[in-house]
C-alpha cells in the first residue's frame, strides 16, 4: 500500500481540527467534570455530514470512504474522545449494521435520519454475563400469538445509551444454536417495555454516556427484525471488523493529543536552565511515541485502504485495534511522565487522555480477543 493523502483529505482534516478547536475544546474539562452530554456539538456534526460519514449520499450520507472516516475521528479524539468515541458508536456499529443488513426499507427508514444527526443510535450486544463471551446471550426474543417479538433482558456497556433515538440489539431467539440463534432488532425510543438503565460512572470519556438499556415484555413488529433470524451474531462480527478501525482511529487520535501536548510542555518546560527537549532521555520518549503514532495510523489506513475496496479486514482491523490501542495507552503513559507532577493535574491535558485512552483496549473486543482473533486468523492461511 502506497498510502498519500489527498488534497481533499488534508482538507477534511484540517476542516474537523478547526472545528475542534472552536466548539470542543473549550468545553473538555467542564463536560468531563460533570458528566454533560454534548448534545449541540453532535447535532453540529450532524449537519457538517460527520455523523453519516461512510453513507451514500442518496441515503444522506456523505458518501467519504473509511480513511476519511478516520481522519474525523481522529481530529475529534485529538480534543475529546468522548465526542470521538460517541460518533464511533453511532456510525460503525448502530448506524452500519443497519446499512449493511437491513431492508431497503430499514435503510431509507433510519439511515437518512441517523446521517444528519437528526437521531442518535446506539448498539447493544455486551450483557452482565456476556462480555467477551458475547455469545452467552441472556436476553431473549420470543413471537407471541400475534406475530410480534417479545423482547425481555438487559444490555450493559451500551454508549448512548440515554440520548439514542434507535438501538440496535442483540437477542436470542434460538438458545438450542448457540452463536447461531441470536438475531438482531431495530428499536425506536419510546417503544412500550424499552428502557435505559443505570448510567456507569466512568473512569475516562466521561461525557460519553454509557450505560444499561433494559427490556421488559417490548413488543416489536416482524418489520424491526435486522438482518436474517438468528444471522445476528454472526452479522455483529461483520460489523465489529468495520468498529474495531474506529476504536483504533479513536486510540490514535487521543495519543495524538497526548504527543502534541507532551511535545509543546517539553519546549517550554526547564530543568538545568534550559528546556526539557534538550535532553537525550525526554528526546527518546518523543521518539518512541512519534514512532508508535506512525506505525498505527498506517496499520489502521491499511485496514481502511481495504475496507473501502470491499475485502475482508477481520485480521487487518484487529491488527489495527490491538496495536492503536496498546500504543495510545504507552503514548499518553509517556505524555504523563514528560510533564512529571503536572502531568497528574487537571489544568493539563494529558492527565485526561491517560484516563480517556485505557478504554481503547477493552472496548469492542478486548487486546486480549483481539489476539484471539488475529490468531485465528493466521492458523487459517
Amino acid at each position: 500500500m502506497d498510502f498519500e493523502y489527498t488534497p481533499e483529505q488534508l482538507q477534511l482534516r484540517k476542516s474537523v481540527r478547526e472545528f475542534a478547536e472552536a466548539e470542543i475544546a473549550p468545553h473538555v474539562m467542564e463536560w468531563d467534570e460533570a458528566q454533560t452530554f454534548p448534545s449541540d456539538v453532535i447535532r453540529k456534526l450532524g449537519g457538517l455530514g460527520y455523523m453519516g460519514s461512510i453513507f451514500p449520499e442518496e441515503l444522506g450520507g456523505a458518501g467519504f470512504g473509511y480513511i476519511e472516516y478516520c481522519i474525523i475521528i481522529e481530529e475529534l479524539s485529538r480534543v475529546d474522545g468522548s465526542v470521538g468515541i460517541i460518533l464511533a458508536a453511532h456510525t460503525s456499529l448502530c448506524s452500519n449494521h443497519i446499512f449493511k443488513m437491513g431492508t431497503d426499507q430499514q435503510r431509507r427508514c433510519y439511515i437518512p435520519k441517523l446521517a444528519s444527526g437528526e437521531w442518535l443510535g446506539c448498539w447493544s450486544l455486551t450483557e452482565p454475563e456476556a462480555g467477551s463471551d458475547a455469545a452467552g446471550t441472556r436476553t431473549t426474543a420470543v413471537l407471541n400469538e400475534q406475530g410480534l417479538w417479545v423482547l425481555n433482558g438487559a444490555k450493559t456497556f451500551t454508549t448512548n445509551a440515554h440520548y439514542a433515538d434507535v438501538c440496535v440489539a442483540m437477542a436470542v431467539t434460538d438458545r438450542a444454536a448457540a452463536q447461531h440463534g441470536i438475531s438482531a432488532f431495530v428499536i425506536e425510543k419510546g417503544t412500550a417495555g424499552f428502557r435505559a438503565g443505570k448510567k456507569e460512572n466512568k473512569l475516562g470519556l466521561r461525557a460519553s454516556a454509557t450505560g444499561e438499556v433494559i427490556f421488559e415484555n417490548c413488543l416489536v413488529p416482524p418489520t424491526h427484525l435486522l438482518g436474517k433470524q438468528n444471522d445476528g451474531f454472526v452479522d455483529s462480527l461483520k460489523v465489529l471488523d468495520g468498529g474495531r478501525i474506529s476504536i483504533a482511529a479513536l486510540g490514535i487520535g487521543m495519543a495524538q493529543g497526548a504527543y502534541d501536548a507532551a511535545l509543546r510542555y517539553s519546549k517550554t518546560r526547564r530543568q538545568f536552565h534550559r528546556p526539557i527537549s534538550e535532553f537525550q532521555a525526554i528526546q527518546h520518549k518523543l521518539v518512541d511515541m512519534a514512532v508508535e503514532l506512525d506505525a498505527a495510523r498506517l496499520l489502521n489506513y491499511r485496514a481502511a485502504w481495504m475496507m473501502d475496496r470491499g475485502r475482508r479486514v477481520t485480521r487487518e482491523s484487529a491488527m489495527a485495534k490491538l496495536f492503536a490501542s496498546e500504543a495510545a495507552v504507552r503514548i499518553a503513559n509517556e505524555a504523563v511522565q514528560i510533564h512529571g507532577g503536572y502531568g497528574f493535574i487537571k489544568d493539563y491535558p494529558v492527565e485526561k487522555f491517560y484516563r480517556d485512552v485505557k478504554l481503547c483496549t477493552i472496548g469492542e473486543g478486548t487486546s486480549e480477543i483481539q489476539r484471539l482473533v488475529i490468531a485465528r486468523q493466521l492458523l487459517q492461511s
